[in-house]
């Protein structure tokens, strides 16, 4: 008995945790909504001591080339920065931004599921994900490809709890609808960008951010408490306006109603009144008479709906096309499907006119009457009708002749009579 229960106790385990690995990547996979910058969003360079430039920097963007600083006040080699936006040191619009970076770096930092890889991203192709460092860094040499399969609002996030930093003429190239604006990389200490390398995406630094000589940047760079230290960098920081929910094409139905008549009925496509429902209900154009082929065409979104009509005595039912046999059929955006709705008339039963039965009339017995040699009287004969036949009425050959004997007699008599009274 325990040994069976081991058996099955191991059979839970394997079973949930073949669960829970399905489960995972399911997870993994679920969109992420973008984090939200509030108005650090115009700010293409963020500090929190100071900031420092060497060379000639040059940052822009659309309404996105703001520098600003908070509570440091000191932007050295200021004079050889060009910027398309304005320099906030330690004012209003600086200490705002400086509360939504803390906002903004505990989304990021804080985002799961977290897909766990190794921390050298150079020569990898992701796809929109949280993913988080084996060893708590993350280096890029070579090129890091992000693929957005498609999706302009797939959500980067790479989250490291101590560094980032990339090698010399390291890359980061977008793929496939990927964008800058969709990136996120919050750095749990510093970040370093290499000479001459290309970078991608927001930068939240706990601390400093350093960008070597020649570095350039699609995105931002913003260090919650250390400084952020430039030299001849290109830093681009566009706005990335919201992508609109894209409208489901609709579904198209077309509803058939064809009438086979060869069985002496006459009833038309029209005669039949047609419903089709969702959720039991009719949709707002239904109900509607039958049409003959190429049938009624309904633009209908995404569902399940049941093609039906109203019960017609004298016809059967079937149903064909692209619905089940009781007239289901269930729509995906830009469908195109048919649904036939099919009546056959059923033969006319002509019923025959009631047989009367005649009942049978026995006729009453027949009386005949004869006539006695010495006295006349009335004797009854009485026959039995046997199967329907007349009785036999005729008087055998002896009594004619004896009456006629007789009447003979009485003849003579009266004639001799006659001639003696003469």
């Amino acid at each position: 008995m325990k040994t069976l229960n081991k058996k099955k106790f191991i059979s839970s385990l394997v079973t949930l945790s073949m669960v829970l690995m399905m489960a995972v990547p399911t997870i993994s996979m679920a969109a992420q909504p973008t984090v939200n910058l509030g108005t650090t969003s115009t700010f293409a360079v963020l500090a929190g001591s100071t900031i420092t430039n060497t060379g000639t920097t040059t940052i822009n963007g659309d309404v996105g080339g703001d520098v600003g600083l908070y509570p440091g006040t000191a932007f050295t080699g200021q004079a050889n920065v060009s910027t398309s936006g304005s320099v906030h040191l330690a004012d209003a619009a600086a200490i705002a931004a400086k509360n939504d970076l803390v906002t903004a770096y505990n989304d990021a930092a804080g985002r799961t599921p977290v897909s766990t890889i190794p921390s050298e991203l150079g020569g990898a192709t992701l796809t929109p994900g949280i993913y988080n460092s084996a060893d708590g860094t993350f280096h890029i040499t070579g090129t890091l490809t992000l693929d957005a399969k498609g999706d302009p609002d797939g959500v980067f996030v790479f989250k490291t709890a101590s560094t980032l930093i990339t090698a010399s003429g390291s890359n980061v190239n977008l793929i496939n609808s990927a964008r800058f604006c969709r990136t996120f990389w919050p750095v749990g200490s510093s970040a370093t960008l290499g000479t001459n390398s290309h970078f991608v995406g927001h930068i939240f630094a706990m601390t400093s951010i350093t960008a070597n000589t020649g570095a350039t940047v699609q995105g931002q760079l913003l260090a919650r408490n250390g400084a952020v230290t430039l030299d001849s960098n290109i830093i681009t920081n566009g706005i990335c306006a919201t992508t609109p929910t894209p409208t489901a094409a609709p579904a198209i139905l077309h509803v058939i109603k064809h009438v086979i008549n060869d069985n002496g009925r006459s009833e038309v496509a029209a005669n039949f009144n047609m419903h089709v429902k969702t959720s039991g209900s009719d949709i707002a154009t239904s109900p509607a008479p039958g049409v003959e082929s190429p049938g009624t065409t309904y633009t209908l979104a995404a569902g399940t709906y049941t093609v039906t009509e109203d019960a017609y005595a004298g016809y059967t039912v079937s149903y064909s096309g692209d619905s089940d046999s009781s007239g289901k059929v269930t729509l995906v955006s830009g469908d195109n499907k048919t649904v036939t709705i099919t009546n056959n008339d059923i033969p006319v039963v002509v019923t025959p006119p009631a047989v009367i039965t005649q009942p049978v009339v026995i006729a009453p017995p027949i009386v005949a009457v004869a006539v006695s040699p010495s006295v006349t009287e009335k004797k009854v004969v009485t026959s039995t009708v046997r199967g329907g036949q007349l009785p036999k009425t005729s008087t055998p050959l002896y009594e004619l002749l004896l009456i006629g004997l007789v009447l003979t007699l009485i003849g003579v008599v009266g004639w001799r009579s006659r001639k003696s009274y003469d």
